[in-house]
């Protein structure tokens, strides 16, 4: 969960080969040269029904047979996703979370997974550090008031017409959808500063992430943060498993960082989803919501949170699992979701990203992890620390060989560096906007 740091760090900047600029470059362009398909806050009742539908944009001729069809499709939707729940909690920030059984979560609709139960915890990887169990835990805002769902059930956040609606159609709905793949990458509305190593094969990755709430601009754009666990060509049968925070006002209509989940294996185009918006992702704990609110948050000088993330494959199964905070895990990716992820990842990336529309003429005031450049340093500028990757023995391991990449420097930077107490740690982001990046 969300812990307290209080270390500073030293920095010291790699340069990125070119080879592997133009190599990652193209993953990024691939991988987010897509739109992700966001929703509004939860208003409605449970069950599958909602409010009434929002009437259309002004600028649309409303066509009634056609809109009728499209609530219909939206509300089988809803009938299929928000199961029956044992209890609800309002959050709040206006959330709705059911607690629904854990084996009527919507992964068990998958044909393969269709009549199972959750599997039983994995084996961890070796090597854990002994300072990240000591972190404290909190809690997400919908707990706040001491909530909590039932031991055997599951909490997720409801979804409603409203949501779906913003989405444009049931398909969109919780998807990245593909555009056209671009390879110039300053050319994409998709900006970056991110480490990655690549070169071998990696069953897992772990990181601590600075939390903040960075300022985002456009109702279209986007602020995260996370880690990338990557196998494929490159092309369409990339495979991606991937886990952090995020600010989206679309999706989740306020301007808080919300911790969040996406699975792919044919590079966005029709499989996988946010967080438990389709069948895939098994969770098997009561205590996480995937898409509420991560609470407390880091502040400008003042004290620093962050959450830690860590996926890997368990070595028996072969499924990909996830831990947030101080050993609570979260729940898992069947291996059959994936093709090439089946084996182990080719690469690992972790880092910010933004969307910059640039629908005011001129680059974008969105903000990447605390809105400040990496030299700005511990208590300024956002962090990961501790990056490790899981080897073939199921064992954490330090970085090595770890590259940099910032496609819009004078946007977004990083910085990174290496030290006893944070292993290997980066600063990174920025304000968008200003005199060098107009």
């Amino acid at each position: 969960m969300a812990s307290s740091s209080s270390y500073k760090s030293s920095h010291s900047h790699k340069q990125t080969p070119i080879i592997l600029f133009i190599f990652v470059s193209f993953f990024l362009i691939l991988s987010t040269s897509t739109s992700p398909v966001f929703s509004e806050p939860n208003l409605s009742g449970g069950g599958g029904g909602g409010a009434a539908a929002a009437p259309p944009p002004a600028n649309q001729t409303y066509r009634p047979l056609q809109e009728l069809k499209k609530l219909k499709r939206i509300r089988s939707y809803l009938r299929k996703i928000n199961k029956p729940s044992v209890k609800t909690i309002q959050s709040p920030d206006g959330d709705i979370i059911d607690c629904i059984e854990s084996h009527l979560q919507p992964a068990f609709d998958h044909p393969l997974l269709n009549g199972q139960k959750p599997l039983e915890p994995p084996e961890r990887p070796k090597g854990q550090n002994s300072v990240d169990s000591e972190i404290p835990e909190t809690s997400q805002s919908w707990r706040d008031g001491g909530e909590s769902c039932p031991e055997g059930t599951i909490p997720v956040k409801r979804t409603t017409e409203k949501d779906v609606l913003r989405a444009n159609s049931v398909r969109r709905f919780g998807k990245k959808i593909k555009r056209g793949v671009r390879r110039d990458t300053m050319s994409s509305d998709h900006e970056h500063a991110v480490a990655f190593v690549n070169g071998d094969e990696y069953y897992g990755a772990k990181a601590s992430i600075n939390v903040w709430a960075p300022i985002v601009t456009d109702q279209y754009e986007f602020s995260l943060s996370q880690l990338w666990v990557i196998s494929g060509s490159f092309g369409n049968d990339l495979n991606t498993i991937e886990a952090g925070w995020q600010v989206s006002p679309e999706l989740y209509g306020d301007n808080y960082p919300r911790f969040f989940t996406y699975w792919t294996t044919d590079a966005y185009q029709a499989t996988g989803c946010y967080n438990l918006l389709c069948s895939g992702f098994v969770q098997i704990n009561n205590k996480i919501a995937i898409g509420a609110a991560i609470s407390p948050r880091s502040s400008y000088t003042n004290r620093q949170f962050d959450i830690g993330i860590m996926i890997w494959k368990d070595p028996k199964h072969g499924h990909w699992w996830l831990e947030f905070g101080p050993g609570l895990l979260v729940g898992y990716w069947p291996s059959f979701l994936f093709s090439h992820l089946q084996g182990h990842a080719s690469m690992i990336q972790f880092g910010g990203e933004i969307v910059n529309t640039r629908s005011t003429g001129h680059h974008t005031n969105t903000q990447m992890g605390s809105g400040h450049f990496a030299d700005e340093g511990f208590g300024k500028a956002s962090y990961f620390r501790n990056l490790q990757v899981v080897d073939w023995d199921n064992s954490l391991i330090p970085m090595s060989n770890l590259h940099l990449l910032a496609d819009h420097p004078n946007c977004y930077d990083i910085r990174a560096g290496k030290n006893n107490a944070w292993g290997n740690y980066f600063y990174y982001g920025g304000p968008g906007k200003n005199s060098r990046c107009p």
